[in-house]
Protein backbone atom coordinates (compact mmCIF):
# COMPACT_ATOMS: atom_id res chain seq x y z
CA UNK A 1 0.00 0.00 0.00
CA UNK A 2 1.13 3.52 -0.82
CA UNK A 3 0.35 6.36 1.59
CA UNK A 4 1.11 9.84 0.27
CA UNK A 5 2.30 12.50 2.71
CA UNK A 6 1.18 15.82 1.21
CA UNK A 7 3.57 18.53 2.39
CA UNK A 8 3.85 20.52 -0.86
CA UNK A 9 7.56 20.63 -1.81
CA UNK A 10 8.36 18.21 1.04
CA UNK A 11 5.83 15.57 -0.01
CA UNK A 12 6.77 11.89 -0.13
CA UNK A 13 5.35 8.38 -0.31
CA UNK A 14 5.24 5.79 2.46
CA UNK A 15 5.25 2.26 1.05
CA UNK A 16 3.90 -0.53 3.29
CA UNK A 17 4.54 -3.89 1.65
CA UNK A 18 5.84 -7.26 2.74
CA UNK A 19 9.20 -8.07 1.14
CA UNK A 20 9.86 -4.49 0.02
CA UNK A 21 13.28 -4.56 1.73
CA UNK A 22 14.47 -6.84 -1.08
CA UNK A 23 13.06 -4.49 -3.74
CA UNK A 24 14.37 -1.23 -2.32
CA UNK A 25 16.18 -0.29 -5.53
CA UNK A 26 12.85 -0.37 -7.39
CA UNK A 27 11.52 2.34 -5.08
CA UNK A 28 14.60 4.42 -4.18
CA UNK A 29 17.40 6.07 -6.15
CA UNK A 30 20.35 3.97 -4.95
CA UNK A 31 22.46 4.51 -8.07
CA UNK A 32 24.91 6.74 -6.17
CA UNK A 33 26.89 6.87 -2.93
CA UNK A 34 24.65 5.65 -0.12
CA UNK A 35 25.45 5.84 3.59
CA UNK A 36 23.49 2.99 5.18
CA UNK A 37 23.15 3.52 8.93
CA UNK A 38 22.10 0.60 11.11
CA UNK A 39 22.72 -0.54 14.69
CA UNK A 40 24.29 -3.53 16.40
CA UNK A 41 20.95 -5.13 17.35
CA UNK A 42 19.41 -4.97 13.86
CA UNK A 43 20.04 -8.22 11.94
CA UNK A 44 23.03 -7.44 9.71
CA UNK A 45 21.29 -9.11 6.76
CA UNK A 46 18.88 -6.14 6.48
CA UNK A 47 21.63 -3.56 5.84
CA UNK A 48 23.48 -6.07 3.64
CA UNK A 49 20.34 -6.63 1.56
CA UNK A 50 20.03 -2.88 0.96
CA UNK A 51 23.78 -2.51 0.30
CA UNK A 52 23.65 -5.12 -2.48
CA UNK A 53 21.15 -2.90 -4.30
CA UNK A 54 23.35 0.24 -4.13
CA UNK A 55 25.95 1.43 -6.62
CA UNK A 56 28.38 2.64 -3.93
CA UNK A 57 27.25 1.56 -0.45
CA UNK A 58 28.95 2.57 2.79
CA UNK A 59 27.58 0.74 5.82
CA UNK A 60 27.96 2.32 9.26
CA UNK A 61 26.85 0.27 12.27
CA UNK A 62 26.37 2.19 15.51
CA UNK A 63 25.81 0.79 18.99
CA UNK A 64 22.17 0.16 19.81
CA UNK A 65 20.33 2.37 22.28
CA UNK A 66 19.86 6.07 23.02
CA UNK A 67 23.62 6.49 23.49
CA UNK A 68 23.98 6.50 19.70
CA UNK A 69 22.04 9.76 19.50
CA UNK A 70 25.08 11.79 20.54
CA UNK A 71 27.37 14.46 19.10
CA UNK A 72 30.19 11.89 18.93
CA UNK A 73 28.23 9.41 16.83
CA UNK A 74 26.79 12.24 14.72
CA UNK A 75 30.39 13.32 14.07
CA UNK A 76 31.28 9.75 13.06
CA UNK A 77 28.60 9.83 10.34
CA UNK A 78 29.86 13.22 9.11
CA UNK A 79 33.41 11.82 8.99
CA UNK A 80 32.28 8.77 7.02
CA UNK A 81 30.62 10.91 4.38
CA UNK A 82 33.67 13.17 4.11
CA UNK A 83 35.97 10.15 3.90
CA UNK A 84 34.01 8.66 1.01
CA UNK A 85 33.59 12.00 -0.80
CA UNK A 86 29.82 12.23 -0.50
CA UNK A 87 28.32 15.09 -2.50
CA UNK A 88 24.96 16.83 -2.46
CA UNK A 89 23.76 14.25 -4.99
CA UNK A 90 24.28 11.32 -2.60
CA UNK A 91 22.01 10.03 0.17
CA UNK A 92 21.59 8.49 3.61
CA UNK A 93 19.43 5.42 4.31
CA UNK A 94 18.37 4.47 7.85
CA UNK A 95 17.87 0.74 8.40
CA UNK A 96 16.81 0.32 12.00
CA UNK A 97 14.57 1.66 14.73
CA UNK A 98 13.78 5.16 15.93
CA UNK A 99 17.27 5.92 17.22
CA UNK A 100 18.83 5.09 13.85
CA UNK A 101 16.16 7.09 12.03
CA UNK A 102 16.53 10.17 14.25
CA UNK A 103 20.33 10.11 14.03
CA UNK A 104 20.50 9.40 10.29
CA UNK A 105 17.89 11.98 9.39
CA UNK A 106 19.69 14.67 11.36
CA UNK A 107 23.00 13.74 9.71
CA UNK A 108 21.35 13.97 6.28
CA UNK A 109 19.85 17.35 7.17
CA UNK A 110 23.22 18.77 8.20
CA UNK A 111 25.67 17.35 5.65
CA UNK A 112 26.22 19.97 2.93
CA UNK A 113 23.07 21.68 4.29
CA UNK A 114 20.92 18.71 3.36
CA UNK A 115 21.11 15.58 1.21
CA UNK A 116 18.45 12.98 0.40
CA UNK A 117 17.27 10.79 3.25
CA UNK A 118 15.35 7.50 3.05
CA UNK A 119 13.93 5.69 6.06
CA UNK A 120 13.53 1.89 6.29
CA UNK A 121 12.26 1.27 9.85
CA UNK A 122 12.76 -2.21 11.29
CA UNK A 123 10.91 -1.94 14.62
CA UNK A 124 7.16 -1.68 15.12
CA UNK A 125 7.63 1.56 17.08
CA UNK A 126 9.47 3.23 14.21
CA UNK A 127 7.17 1.78 11.54
CA UNK A 128 4.10 3.14 13.32
CA UNK A 129 5.47 6.48 14.43
CA UNK A 130 8.98 7.88 14.22
CA UNK A 131 9.82 6.98 10.61
CA UNK A 132 7.44 9.62 9.24
CA UNK A 133 6.86 13.25 10.09
CA UNK A 134 10.38 14.59 9.71
CA UNK A 135 11.47 14.93 13.33
CA UNK A 136 15.22 14.25 13.51
CA UNK A 137 17.42 14.80 16.53
CA UNK A 138 20.19 13.80 18.89
CA UNK A 139 20.37 14.07 22.68
CA UNK A 140 22.59 16.63 24.37
CA UNK A 141 23.35 17.72 27.92
CA UNK A 142 21.21 14.94 29.32
CA UNK A 143 18.14 16.23 27.45
CA UNK A 144 16.39 13.97 24.96
CA UNK A 145 16.05 15.22 21.34
CA UNK A 146 17.13 18.77 22.22
CA UNK A 147 19.34 19.25 19.12
CA UNK A 148 17.69 18.48 15.80
CA UNK A 149 15.73 19.62 12.78
CA UNK A 150 12.48 19.05 10.96
CA UNK A 151 13.74 17.22 7.87
CA UNK A 152 11.38 15.08 5.84
CA UNK A 153 12.54 11.85 4.18
CA UNK A 154 12.29 11.46 0.42
CA UNK A 155 10.55 8.10 0.87
CA UNK A 156 9.79 5.59 3.61
CA UNK A 157 9.74 1.82 3.00
CA UNK A 158 7.98 -0.31 5.61
CA UNK A 159 8.32 -4.09 5.45
CA UNK A 160 6.18 -5.84 8.13
CA UNK A 161 8.11 -9.06 7.47
CA UNK A 162 11.12 -7.70 9.38
CA UNK A 163 9.04 -7.71 12.56
CA UNK A 164 9.42 -11.51 12.66
CA UNK A 165 12.89 -11.07 14.15
CA UNK A 166 11.71 -8.66 16.89
CA UNK A 167 11.35 -9.85 20.50
CA UNK A 168 7.79 -9.77 21.84
CA UNK A 169 8.71 -6.92 24.17
CA UNK A 170 9.71 -4.76 21.19
CA UNK A 171 6.36 -5.49 19.54
CA UNK A 172 4.65 -4.28 22.71
CA UNK A 173 6.90 -1.23 22.69
CA UNK A 174 5.52 -0.25 19.28
CA UNK A 175 1.91 -1.03 20.13
CA UNK A 176 2.05 1.72 22.76
CA UNK A 177 2.18 4.34 20.00
CA UNK A 178 -0.71 2.70 18.12
CA UNK A 179 -2.79 2.73 21.30
CA UNK A 180 -1.80 6.36 21.85
CA UNK A 181 -3.00 7.42 18.39
CA UNK A 182 -6.17 5.31 18.54
CA UNK A 183 -7.21 6.96 21.81
CA UNK A 184 -7.01 10.48 20.38
CA UNK A 185 -8.10 9.86 16.81
CA UNK A 186 -9.44 6.43 15.81
CA UNK A 187 -12.09 4.63 17.87
CA UNK A 188 -12.14 1.68 15.42
CA UNK A 189 -8.39 1.15 15.76
CA UNK A 190 -8.74 1.08 19.55
CA UNK A 191 -11.52 -1.50 19.24
CA UNK A 192 -9.33 -3.58 16.91
CA UNK A 193 -6.48 -3.61 19.44
CA UNK A 194 -8.91 -4.16 22.32
CA UNK A 195 -10.80 -7.07 20.79
CA UNK A 196 -8.78 -8.44 17.85
CA UNK A 197 -5.77 -10.67 17.40
CA UNK A 198 -2.73 -8.38 17.34
CA UNK A 199 -0.56 -10.62 15.13
CA UNK A 200 -3.29 -11.23 12.57
CA UNK A 201 -4.08 -7.51 12.33
CA UNK A 202 -0.57 -6.03 12.54
CA UNK A 203 -0.56 -4.71 8.95
CA UNK A 204 -3.86 -2.88 9.50
CA UNK A 205 -2.61 -1.53 12.84
CA UNK A 206 0.49 -0.12 11.12
CA UNK A 207 -1.46 1.41 8.23
CA UNK A 208 -4.20 2.97 10.39
CA UNK A 209 -1.60 4.42 12.75
CA UNK A 210 0.38 5.88 9.85
CA UNK A 211 -2.74 7.46 8.42
CA UNK A 212 -3.49 9.18 11.74
CA UNK A 213 0.00 10.63 11.95
CA UNK A 214 -0.05 11.60 8.24
CA UNK A 215 -3.25 13.60 8.69
CA UNK A 216 -1.87 15.39 11.74
CA UNK A 217 1.52 16.21 10.15
CA UNK A 218 -0.10 17.45 6.94
CA UNK A 219 -2.04 20.01 8.99
CA UNK A 220 0.82 20.94 11.33
CA UNK A 221 4.24 19.94 10.00
CA UNK A 222 6.32 21.74 12.64
CA UNK A 223 4.23 21.31 15.79
CA UNK A 224 2.68 24.77 15.97
CA UNK A 225 -0.58 23.37 17.31
CA UNK A 226 -2.42 20.17 16.36
CA UNK A 227 0.74 18.04 16.13
CA UNK A 228 1.04 18.33 19.89
CA UNK A 229 -1.54 15.53 20.15
CA UNK A 230 1.22 13.16 19.01
CA UNK A 231 2.89 13.95 22.36
CA UNK A 232 -0.08 12.38 24.17
CA UNK A 233 1.36 10.47 27.12
CA UNK A 234 4.88 11.71 26.44
CA UNK A 235 5.14 14.41 29.12
CA UNK A 236 4.91 11.95 32.01
CA UNK A 237 6.27 9.19 29.77
CA UNK A 238 9.53 11.03 29.06
CA UNK A 239 9.85 11.81 32.74
CA UNK A 240 9.52 8.14 33.60
CA UNK A 241 11.91 7.17 30.80
CA UNK A 242 14.57 9.56 32.08
CA UNK A 243 14.18 8.53 35.72
CA UNK A 244 17.07 6.31 36.82
CA UNK A 245 14.76 3.97 38.75
CA UNK A 246 12.66 3.39 35.63
CA UNK A 247 15.48 3.33 33.09
CA UNK A 248 14.98 -0.37 32.39
CA UNK A 249 11.65 0.41 30.72
CA UNK A 250 11.49 0.99 26.96
CA UNK A 251 10.17 4.21 25.43
CA UNK A 252 6.78 2.73 24.53
CA UNK A 253 6.40 1.19 27.97
CA UNK A 254 6.97 4.61 29.54
CA UNK A 255 4.56 6.34 27.14
CA UNK A 256 1.95 3.69 27.94
CA UNK A 257 2.10 4.63 31.62
CA UNK A 258 2.01 8.31 30.67
CA UNK A 259 -1.29 7.79 28.82
CA UNK A 260 -3.22 6.60 31.84
CA UNK A 261 -3.42 9.85 33.90
CA UNK A 262 -4.35 11.81 30.78
CA UNK A 263 -7.45 9.68 30.14
CA UNK A 264 -10.81 10.45 31.74
CA UNK A 265 -11.57 8.20 34.72
CA UNK A 266 -14.60 6.73 32.90
CA UNK A 267 -12.44 5.15 30.17
CA UNK A 268 -9.33 4.50 32.26
CA UNK A 269 -10.24 0.87 33.13
CA UNK A 270 -10.57 0.01 29.42
CA UNK A 271 -7.25 1.66 28.65
CA UNK A 272 -5.54 -0.27 31.45
CA UNK A 273 -7.01 -3.57 30.20
CA UNK A 274 -5.70 -2.90 26.68
CA UNK A 275 -2.28 -2.04 28.07
CA UNK A 276 -2.32 -5.29 30.06
CA UNK A 277 -3.28 -7.24 26.93
CA UNK A 278 -0.27 -5.74 25.15
CA UNK A 279 2.10 -6.30 28.11
CA UNK A 280 2.43 -2.55 28.67
CA UNK A 281 1.15 -2.19 32.21
CA UNK A 282 4.41 -2.07 34.15
CA UNK A 283 3.99 -0.47 37.57
CA UNK A 284 7.05 -0.18 39.76
CA UNK A 285 8.10 2.40 42.35
CA UNK A 286 7.90 5.94 40.96
CA UNK A 287 10.56 8.52 41.77
CA UNK A 288 8.35 11.58 41.43
CA UNK A 289 11.13 14.09 42.05
CA UNK A 290 13.21 12.67 39.19
CA UNK A 291 10.15 12.29 36.95
CA UNK A 292 9.20 15.95 37.55
CA UNK A 293 12.70 17.19 36.74
CA UNK A 294 12.93 15.13 33.55
CA UNK A 295 9.36 15.73 32.34
CA UNK A 296 9.59 19.51 32.38
CA UNK A 297 13.24 20.07 31.55
CA UNK A 298 12.58 19.95 27.83
CA UNK A 299 11.20 21.93 24.92
CA UNK A 300 7.52 21.23 25.66
CA UNK A 301 7.50 23.18 28.93
CA UNK A 302 7.00 26.94 28.94
CA UNK A 303 8.00 28.19 32.37
CA UNK A 304 5.49 26.88 34.91
CA UNK A 305 3.08 25.63 32.24
CA UNK A 306 2.93 22.80 29.73
CA UNK A 307 0.39 21.90 27.02
CA UNK A 308 -0.83 18.32 27.41
CA UNK A 309 -3.28 16.17 25.48
CA UNK A 310 -6.15 14.67 27.44
CA UNK A 311 -8.72 12.11 26.25
CA UNK A 312 -12.29 12.50 27.56
CA UNK A 313 -13.51 9.53 25.47
CA UNK A 314 -11.98 7.03 23.05
CA UNK A 315 -11.37 8.67 19.66
CA UNK A 316 -11.35 12.31 20.77
CA UNK A 317 -9.00 14.66 22.60
CA UNK A 318 -8.55 18.04 24.25
CA UNK A 319 -5.39 20.15 24.42
CA UNK A 320 -5.00 21.76 27.84
CA UNK A 321 -2.39 24.17 29.18
CA UNK A 322 -1.76 23.24 32.80
CA UNK A 323 0.73 24.04 35.51
CA UNK A 324 3.52 21.48 35.59
CA UNK A 325 2.64 20.76 39.21
CA UNK A 326 -0.97 19.99 38.20
CA UNK A 327 0.18 17.38 35.68
CA UNK A 328 2.33 15.66 38.30
CA UNK A 329 -0.55 15.69 40.79
CA UNK A 330 -2.84 14.08 38.16
CA UNK A 331 -0.29 11.32 37.70
CA UNK A 332 0.26 10.80 41.41
CA UNK A 333 -3.48 10.57 42.03
CA UNK A 334 -3.89 8.12 39.17
CA UNK A 335 -1.16 5.80 40.41
CA UNK A 336 -2.32 6.02 44.01
CA UNK A 337 0.52 8.08 45.45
Amino acid sequence: MKIHMDLKENSYDIMVERGILFRAAECLNLNRRVLIVTDSEVPAVYAETVAKQCKQPVVCTVESGEGAKSLDVFGTLMQKMLEYNFSRKDCVVAVGGGVVGDLSGFAASAYMRGIDFYNMPTTLLSQIDSSIGGKTAINFGGVKNIVGAFYQPKKVLIDPDVLKTLPKRQIANGLAEAIKMSLTSDKELFHLIENGDINENIDEIIIRSLNIKKQVVEQDEKEAGLRKILNFGHTIGHGIESSEKMSELYHGECVALGLIPMCEETIRPRVIEVLKKCNLYNLIQFDWSAITDAAFHDKKADGEYVTVTTVPDVGCFELKTLKCSEVIQMAKKCFGE
